[in-house]
């Protein structure tokens, strides 16, 4: 299966590293200390890539796999990078029954990225959602904590242009 999302390079700086193992100095040792390691890890980097998850293994002296299942279980977690414009197409039932799939396809063409994924420049990341709580302006999208309801697929350029 082709891998839909565009692989972006690790960028963390060595002022974030730093900060990184300040935390996981605080924490080690300590029972639980994998979840808030983490959480700070977060906040540092933005998203949880392989580089961060090694450093937070290492730092804990746990394997890595508990780390990875501790990052992929929890929703509050990100192993991709988010982009400045952060876009969420709803597909909660309201939104899917009035076309939000057509309307992610067409977010998905003019960006040339799958949800999950990141455009080349790091402006917009795209993914997909269960609901946004907007039912009454279905279809609807977010680009970070702009809303946009009662969206066809002929206006997602336009609203995508405003951001460029």
């Amino acid at each position: 299966m082709p891998n839909c999302k565009t692989v972006v390079p690790y960028a963390g700086t060595k002022e974030q590293e730093e900060r990184l193992q300040q935390v996981i100095a605080a924490h080690r040792g300590l029972p639980g200390a994998t979840m808030p390691v983490l959480q700070a890890a977060q906040e540092i980097f933005g998203y949880l890539p392989e580089e961060v998850q090694i450093m937070v293994a290492e730092g804990l002296g746990i394997p890595l796999t508990e780390v990875y299942g501790v990052a992929s279980f929890y929703a509050q977690f990100t192993l991709n990078p988010k982009g400045k414009y952060q876009i969420s197409v709803c597909l909660g039932t309201a939104c899917y029954v009035k076309g939000a799939s057509d309307v992610l396809t067409a977010v998905e063409k003019k960006l040339g990225i799958k949800p999950g994924g990141i455009t080349p420049d790091g402006k917009f990341s795209l993914d997909a959602c269960r609901c946004v709580g907007a039912c009454g302006l279905a279809p609807v999208i977010m680009i970070n904590n702009d809303v946009y309801g009662r969206l066809t697929p002929d206006q997602v350029g336009a609203i995508l242009d405003k951001y460029e």
